[in-house]
């Protein structure tokens, strides 16, 4: 469990990015989150039960065409 008051969000929220890093590795490109999410340079995740987010970066997102 968390020991921070407020504590951090739980790894299964939509918000699981806001907990604390507990652990920063950036040579390598991840951090360890306190909810027990391991969080990538490229915005990818590996949750605490095996589950894997996608990159989401705001620069992934489609450029509107010309008009």
């Amino acid at each position: 469990m968390c020991p921070h008051q407020p504590p951090c969000p739980p790894s299964d929220g939509p918000d699981r990015d806001a907990a604390r890093t507990m652990a920063n590795h950036p040579e390598q490109g991840w951090s360890l989150l306190c909810n027990g999410v391991v969080l990538f340079e490229d915005t990818g995740e590996l949750l605490p039960d095996g589950g894997i987010v996608a990159p989401h970066r705001p620069t992934d997102l489609p450029t509107p065409s010309p008009a």
